[in-house]
């Protein structure tokens, strides 16, 4: 039999970490074994859809490399592949399952529901439907259905026993029949609950192999229940470990942690952000952690996904990030970080390579930029304090008496580029019998307002241009002749 895996996401907003990781685990098991993945759309939640949500799906899996073979955009032999236009299959099967016995009418009305449930928390019972309108009769049934009264149509779970069944990571799992309810298969509006659909699309989308959060791992047995009932095989299930925030709490999009579309808004390449979520859960064996996609399809097996939840590690994601911007060619890097370099700077006044030579091996997200270049957009406030250096011996007084030895010269340059800087500045250096941190610290100050930097004063001065350097270095050192007493 072909594997074929699935990804059956709700359009409800941004694709969420956890569910772009399942979605990577069934690619990857897919690829690995030859087979099929498939995109659906799981819709049937009416009331929590959101406008352009499916667009975001496309585009994210798009995005990281996640090619389906097919799915709603670039249709496919088992379509539709959204469930909303799949509704009237529903209806057939559930009435199926009632001719079975394995599902009933249900015209229990909200009021008897929120009574029941009330009657259940009095008793410190867990809240459970009571089966009370599997006694009624066909005719009766007929009779109400005919009169058009509202009804939905429940799972008839066998009151004693238990069901089992076998995953690829948990093992052997087994839930007594009576800790299952009676579940909504068929709502009254004619959509089936994702307890019906599920089952249905993927018996008809002859999916292989079930990858899906551990959330199912206890419910199911419920859906098994409807696989026997309708005559059909089970497939294989892959239930994978819960990404958490911490120790304590799931990592969930209800809450408002980081969908995939805001680490990318923040600067994270979609390869590190892949790269990253595949070692949610999952261990290659050996030590190599940076993976591209064709490698990850060929380490992936199954038996190193952990039972363990896996903590999402924002500074871990970094590392990894930084590892893949360090590795970029010039000429990507650049195009990358252009809108973040657009939001601070005129990029049309700047040498772009010689921005990406000093940021490109610091960087660990592109959305630092604009913090870390500001001062090439305008001088920022600073305090002479800021000169202080013990490290390097530096004091303002002495700062004072290197910037003004250091001004002129860098007046006089017959070129104002990076190599004639650095040359003057190493011969003034040696002219005054001092160490290079006592001349190059307080002109980076002069020059940027701040001690930490980027680059060094020589490649901001190159970056800045003569007009720029000498019009801050003359600030500079008025500021500290101001301040010490000296004017």
């Amino acid at each position: 039999m072909k594997v074929r895996t699935r990804f059956a996401p709700s359009p409800t907003g941004y694709l969420h970490i956890g569910g772009l990781r399942t979605a990577l685990y069934a690619y990857l098991y897919a690829k690995k074994n030859g087979g099929d993945f498939i995109l659906r759309l799981e819709d049937t939640d009416r009331e929590r859809l959101v406008d352009q949500a499916a667009e975001i799906i496309y585009r994210t899996l798009k995005d990281t490399g996640l090619q389906y073979d097919e799915g709603p955009d670039i249709g496919g032999s088992f379509g539709p592949y959204v469930q909303s236009d799949r509704k009237g299959l529903y209806q057939k099967y559930a009435e199926e399952l009632v001719q079975k016995g394995a599902a009933y009418y249900c015209f229990c009305t909200k009021e008897r529901l929120a009574e029941l449930r009330e009657q259940c928390e009095k008793s410190n019972v867990t809240p459970k439907y009571d089966k009370h309108c599997m006694s009624l009769s066909q005719e009766e049934v007929q009779k109400r259905i005919e009169a058009g009264e509202p009804y939905v149509i429940r799972q008839n779970i066998p009151i004693e026993g238990e069901t089992a069944y076998h995953d690829m990571v948990y093992g052997e799992i087994t839930v007594p029949n009576s800790d299952m309810e009676d579940n909504i298969l068929l709502k009254s509006d004619g959509y089936p609950t994702y307890n019906l659909a599920n089952v249905v699309d993927d018996h008809l989308m002859e999916i292989s192999h079930v990858i899906r959060g551990i959330e199912y791992l206890s419910s199911t047995p419920k859906y098994n229940l409807l696989y026997d009932a309708l005559g059909w095989s089970i497939p294989e299930y892959i239930h994978l470990p819960p990404v958490m925030r911490d120790k304590q709490n799931k990592l969930s999009k209800r809450h408002g942690d980081a969908s995939y579309e805001d680490f990318v808004q923040k600067g994270y390449l979609p390869q590190a952000v892949v790269n990253y979520i595949a070692l949610l859960g999952w261990s290659p064996a050996g030590e190599q952690e940076i993976f591209s996609l064709e490698e990850l399809v060929q380490a992936f097996d199954v038996k190193g996904i952990s039972k363990s939840p896996a903590i999402f590690d924002v500074e871990k994601l970094k590392w990894m990030n930084a590892e893949y911007i360090r590795a970029l060619p010039e000429e990507d890097y650049i195009k990358l970080a252009m809108p973040y370099l657009e939001q601070v700077i005129d990029v049309e006044k700047f040498d772009l390579p010689l921005i990406a030579r000093i940021t490109q091996q610091r960087l660990e997200v592109f959305a630092d930029l604009p913090e870390k270049l500001a001062f090439l957009a305008q001088m920022p406030e600073y305090e002479t304090d800021l000169y202080n250096h013990k490290k390097m011996k530096v004091t303002p007084e002495s700062a004072l008496v290197y910037l003004k030895e250091a001004n002129p010269v860098l007046e006089s340059l017959a070129e104002f580029t990076e190599s004639y800087i650095h040359d003057a500045m190493m011969e003034l250096v040696q002219k005054l019998g001092i160490k290079n941190g006592q001349l190059l610290y307080p002109l980076r100050i002069a020059i940027t307002g701040t001690a930490v930097t980027p680059g060094g004063a020589i490649e901001i001065a190159a970056l800045l241009g003569r007009h720029e350097t000498l019009e801050r270095m003359r600030m500079s050192i008025d500021k500290l002749e101001r301040e010490l007493g000296r004017v």
